[in-house]
């Protein structure tokens, strides 16, 4: 037997080889250098010239540790790789720091972003809240005669009183005569919101209707009496809390919050929707009302808008009565358009309205943030167009006075009831009614019923119903195709 270059193997180990594969390094061998392989066809030790390790490893094998120059050992990858290129490293540095750098300008840029955007929501969120005027009188008012006040009967249901300025004091006077800046309620309307939110329903009080209006406090500080008296006269004695106290004297009805609106804030309302689609059957020329119309199809502006639904003498027979009809389906129109175009939905176009709106409200301390009205919309933001109801209390002349409107009993009082214990109510046309009897000039019969031949507000005569119906419209009606 010869001596090898090497170190002899130690037997019991050759004897085990046989079991292993060429690649596995034998038990307990450190990873480091080893020496060559033996070939497995003749057994025989192959040592390179100088005990110097083969340069290729053999098929299948494990990548060694190589020696680098200058005695560093790096690790091969098992394809080949040899040393990384000269200035490599520092390339990846610079890449590296590089991408950092833009991550930090871009999280900079998006923060700085951020805070515009919330200072911005900021200001115009104060802004809009800054816009609504408070009514603290009229609070301190009803609360000094909270005692004699009807109770809420359900339980999240709202009664919105909306009351529509005829005052012509700083720019509403170029509607007529300013006489000291008097006030007098042109339109008022209790809107019923339901506790589920699923419809709404607004009743128009005739301006003109006699009922009993309490003692208030006038703008002197002294008491008016008890009186009976046509209603919007609550207004212009006493302002909102007065007018508050009579509708709830009438209806039994508990009125949570209250707006005032004039004149200039509903034009500003109708411009901020882009106008809102009419059609006239016959053409216009008012000029109190500042409005001069062809027949047909039209989209008003504001200020036409105001025209329309304020006109009288020109527009129909010429009643109080048609008046409120057409303004009703005037403010149908006008949610419908706010919620056909997704204004609710789209902050570019929802800031004009809310900007236009809080100008032209006065409200109650409950309503007077724009969180409190936000919230209230958003109430009412699913309510379908056709659950949005229009119609006017329940009247006929006065017995004792033609020009004047008194309640049509028991009709009111049920109508009444229904919205109190937070029940429904149906509206339908009154074109859709049978009519019955001859009309008279302001729309009624003889025997001062309406058009349809039966007390406004009475249920259908086709049969009984548990839902009382009304002669009325509802948002969902398209006024072009009446």
């Amino acid at each position: 037997m010869t001596e090898s270059a090497g170190t002899p193997g130690d037997p019991d180990d050759s004897a085990a080889g046989e079991d292993r594969t060429p690649d596995a390094p034998p038990p307990g061998s450190e990873p480091a250098e080893q020496a060559a392989p033996q070939d497995a066809a003749d057994g025989e030790s192959q040592d390179a010239p100088g005990g110097e390790t083969p340069d290729a490893p053999p098929p299948g094998s494990e990548p060694a540790e190589q020696a680098a120059p200058g005695g560093e050992t790096r690790s091969g990858s098992g394809s080949g790789s040899g040393p990384e290129p000269e200035g490599g490293g520092a390339a990846l540095d610079i890449t590296v720091k590089r991408k950092r750098h833009w991550l930090r300008w871009t999280a900079l840029g998006a923060s700085f972003v951020v805070l515009v955007a919330a200072g911005a929501g900021w200001w115009l969120y104060k802004k809009l809240d800054g816009n609504i005027r408070t009514d603290t009188s009229a609070a301190a008012e009803l609360k000094a005669y909270e005692k004699e006040r009807p109770v809420s009967v359900v339980h999240d249901a709202e009664n919105i009183l909306l009351i529509g300025s005829d005052s012509r004091a700083g720019d509403n006077r170029e509607y007529g005569r300013d006489d000291g800046g008097s006030q007098r309620s042109d339109t008022t309307i209790l809107l019923h919101l339901a506790a589920n939110r699923k419809s709404a329903t607004a009743m128009s009080i005739p301006r003109d209707l006699m009922v009993d209006i309490p003692a208030c406090h006038k703008a002197d500080k002294t008491a008016s009496k008890p009186q009976f008296a046509q209603f919007n006269w609550a207004f212009e004695m006493g302002g909102t809390a007065c007018t508050v106290r009579t509708v709830e004297t009438m209806t039994g009805i508990r009125i949570d919050h209250h707006m005032v609106v004039d004149f200039n804030g509903f034009k500003d309302m109708v411009n901020a929707v882009d106008g809102v689609d009419i059609c006239l059957k016959e053409p216009i020329d008012d000029s109190d009302a500042h409005l001069k119309l062809p027949a047909g199809r039209h989209k008003l502006n504001g200020e036409q808008a105001l025209g329309y639904v304020r006109a009288r003498k020109s527009l129909g027979n010429g009643s109080d009565t048609d008046r409120m009809d057409r303004q009703q389906q005037f403010l149908g129109a006008l949610v419908n358009k706010v919620q056909s175009n997704g204004v609710l939905l789209n902050p570019t176009r929802l800031y004009p309205v809310l900007d236009a709106a809080t100008k032209a409200l006065t409200t109650d301390p409950g309503l007077a943030s724009l969180k409190d009205l936000y919230d209230l919309v958003r109430g009412m933001r699913d309510v379908p167009t056709d659950k949005v109801q229009f119609l006017t209390v329940p009247r006929q002349p006065y017995h004792l006075n033609a020009n004047r409107d008194e309640l049509v009993q028991p009709d009111a009082d049920k109508l009444f009831k229904q919205l109190r214990d937070d029940k429904p109510v149906a509206v339908v046309p009154s074109d859709e009614v049978k009519k019955d009897g001859d009309k008279k000039e302001d729309g009624r019969s003889d025997d001062g019923k309406d058009d349809d031949g039966k007390s406004a507000g009475s249920t259908d005569a086709s049969g009984p119903s548990p839902t009382p119906t009304y002669s009325g419209n509802n948002a969902a009606t398209d006024l072009c195709k009446q």
